[in-house]
């Protein structure tokens, strides 16, 4: 019998899932969706069609991106309400977290169409599992500001927060943003800063925030980070 979760469905929008380096990490039923929707509405249609290529589907995309991310909600909520079965992805992990994705969801939402979620890949989550630190709560706060000031106010709030802080930050600005934990909270404050993670040069350093600083300095910049905070008073 077929398994009707990989069948499309039309007038329904699947959230999936894509790899956050490892290709081998996209599950059977996001290839079987990607590979049987109507339309992929996508961050960048260079970097998915790559994807699909990779995977040797070929399907209509759409670009769905911050700057039309407004309009192109609507536009692909009337689709949706045509008949039109929709898979939207971002370049990496699951969409609508700290990525495009939410609007469309919201579009859909408010006029009653299905939202199904094809589950796979998250940074934040992949980061906390293997962090070593508390897991039993967490915060997620998106991206840090990128003004210095920004950032220290935003520590000095969540001084006392009774769980993990987790927080994606720029290749630009990660060594700024560890520097001002140390000064701001203390350099015995436990954290956690990843990059990379399930690629080939993945990178875990965890530990308290000034040795992390000074492990930092002699690490390469480039990639994407995940940074982890653990509460006030946690020791590893």
């Amino acid at each position: 019998m077929e398994n009707s979760s990989l069948t499309p469905q039309p007038g329904h929008l699947y959230v999936v899932a894509t790899p956050i380096g490892n290709l081998a990490d996209l599950t059977d039923r996001a290839r079987a969706i990607l590979g049987a929707v109507d339309l992929v509405a996508c961050e960048d249609t260079r970097t998915t069609g790559a994807l699909l290529s990779r995977l040797g589907l070929n399907r209509e995309l759409f670009a769905y991106h911050e700057h039309n991310e407004t309009e192109a909600a609507e536009h692909l909520a009337d689709l949706l309400a045509a008949g039109k079965s929709i898979a939207v992805v971002s370049d990496a992990g699951t969409p609508a977290i700290s990525d495009p994705g939410f609007r469309v969801v919201r579009a859909c939402r408010r006029r009653h169409l299905p939202v199904v979620p094809v589950p796979g890949p998250s940074a934040v989550i992949a980061v906390l599992s293997a962090s070593g630190l508390p897991t039993n709560g967490f915060l997620y706060a998106g991206f840090l500001p990128p003004k210095s000031a920004a950032r220290i106010t935003f520590f000095e709030r969540h001084r006392e927060f009774p769980y993990t802080i987790a927080l994606f930050e720029s290749c630009h600005r990660i060594d700024k943003a560890v520097a001002e934990i140390v000064s701001g909270l203390g350099a015995e404050r436990v954290i956690c800063v990843a990059k990379e993670v399930t690629k080939l040069h993945e990178t875990f350093l965890t530990g308290p925030a000034a040795d992390v600083q000074a492990r930092l300095a002699k690490t390469s910049l480039r990639g994407e980070f995940v940074l982890l905070i653990a509460p006030a008073g946690f020791t590893l």
